[in-house]
């Protein structure tokens, strides 16, 4: 057994966005962090569709914006989706709201390895310390606060690494997120996902070239993201009652899919399967929906999946995972400055986490509602996040990843103002306190703070005033 030769403020657990993020937000106040990754970087993830907020709002805030620029991302205008009532494909442009205009009106679709390297290159650069191939075998928990890890390495090796704060960012599957709390899942999404990569495959008409594309049929729904000029990434989301589809194989599954949907089959009529890695092999997983019951406890916090995952169809992935980690570091960063009681900051982290979930939700919830025109899903969107503006700028608002609205002014200020912003700690305890659930996230007869994600019934949780309720389910079944 070996000890790092360094104490650390904190040890941020997972080297995807969520983690490189909220241990450079950390790093950048001058605090000492480690980031713990278990594999070997780059690391094979899903081809991503960004927003606007994470692009311009979270990443210049990172000081990263040049570097994406640099890659040559295919620039994404807003989204393309045949849904509804519409038999026909309808579009939204993300500069026809006033949030997300001039600068700020494009978004990026990224491969994951390129993206996930900037962030993480980025975090050593802000003085963030790096551990690869190295998993967390156990917390380390002393009166029940969470101090620690202990750490295996490739070789077998143990190593102890003390801290003052733990950070779970090791997404679904994490090991670590039970301390904090119970896995609720949703009944409403639970469903599977089968995609590939393909190349030369078709591009919707100028200027929506560079959009996702969303197109439901009838046993789900697929994405169709153009990550290159000649690379597409696509995906069948379908719902549990077909998983027997993919007994057949997962290729085979996915052809088939194909075949039943009209306008991806015509956009892959040229097309041929990607031969090269990653991009090869045809893959599944489970796109279940769930939440926490709890974000933190004494010396832990979960962020990004670790936390919550909602059904992917507004690309809300990336944005609640970096969204998350400025929230976690502007609390860490305030309690290990004695600025803020550790109660308070996290209260905080873990009410604006669960709204900005909660938004995409309850509004996924009536989006799934195919017998509805466009009307219908804006004034849906108005509702989901409670807003008086026009129907339209609450629906882009929301797929833009500002739905709260806490973004708006840095993504119209200068890259130096972002990364003061960044930089910001929470305001004082009193005001932190004053944060309450029913504020945020609607009447749910709990008047008191929320603390350490407590509500007072099961049918509540962990998201208050939702349409759906959430239901535990055998952890087998997840």
């Amino acid at each position: 057994m070996s000890r790092t030769d360094k104490q650390y403020d904190v040890c941020v657990v997972g080297g995807g966005p969520a983690g490189s993020s909220a241990a450079t937000f950390v790093a950048m106040r001058g605090h000492r962090v480690l980031l713990v990754e278990k594999e070997s970087q780059p690391v094979y993830k899903v081809g991503e569709s960004l927003l606007p907020s994470t692009v311009h709002g979270i990443c210049s805030m990172l000081g990263v914006t040049e570097e994406l620029e640099k890659q040559h991302f295919v620039r994404k205008l807003g989204g393309t989706f045949r849904w509804g009532k519409s038999k026909e494909p309808w579009s939204f442009t993300f500069a026809d709201s006033a949030r997300f205009q001039g600068s700020a009106s494009y978004a990026y679709q990224v491969e994951r390895t390129k993206f996930d390297a900037i962030l993480l290159n980025n975090a050593r650069r802000k003085g963030v310390d790096l551990l690869e191939e190295h998993r967390v075998a156990e917390l380390i928990v002393d009166n029940g606060r969470v101090s620690g890890v202990r750490l295996v390495d490739a070789a077998g090796a143990e190593k102890v690494v003390r801290s003052k704060y733990v950070v779970d960012a090791s997404g679904h599957g994490s090991t670590i997120a039970r301390h904090a709390g119970e896995r609720i899942f949703s009944k409403s999404f639970r469903n599977i996902a089968v995609f590939g990569y393909f190349l030369n495959a078709g591009r919707l008409p100028a200027p929506n070239s560079g959009n996702i594309f969303t197109a439901a049929f009838d046993k789900g729904w697929f994405w169709y993201i153009p990550l290159s000029d000649t690379l597409t990434s696509v995906g069948a989301v379908i719902g549990q009652e077909y998983s027997s589809l993919l007994h057949q194989g997962l290729e085979a599954a996915l052809f088939q899919l194909v075949e039943s949907c009209e306008p991806i089959r015509k956009l892959l009529a040229e097309a041929t399967r990607c031969v090269d890695a990653p991009y090869n092999e045809i893959r599944a997983r489970k796109d279940y929906s769930y939440c926490n019951t709890s974000f933190w406890k004494p010396g832990l916090v979960l962020i990004g999946d670790a936390a919550c995952f909602v059904d992917p169809v507004f690309s809300s992935g990336v944005h609640l995972a970096t969204y998350s980690a400025l929230l976690a570091a502007k609390s860490i960063n305030s309690s290990l400055e004695k600025q803020i009681d550790e109660a308070a900051a996290f209260a905080t982290f873990e009410v604006r986490y669960r709204r900005e979930y909660r938004y995409f939700y309850d509004f996924l919830s009536a989006f799934y509602e195919l017998n509805q025109d466009l009307e219908g899903y804006y004034w849906a969107a108005r509702s989901a996040v409670n807003a008086e503006e026009r129907r339209d700028h609450a629906f882009l608002n929301l797929v833009g990843g500002d739905a709260s609205g806490e973004m708006a002014h840095n993504l119209q200020s200068s890259p130096a103002s972002r990364v003061r912003q960044a930089l910001l700690l929470f305001p004082n305890a009193a005001e932190a306190s004053a944060e309450r659930y029913d504020d945020i996230c609607g009447d749910t007869g709990e008047k008191g703070p929320i603390w350490n994600g407590h509500i007072a019934e099961e049918s509540q949780l962990p998201l208050a005033g939702g349409p759906a309720k959430f239901y535990p389910v055998e952890a087998a079944s997840a």
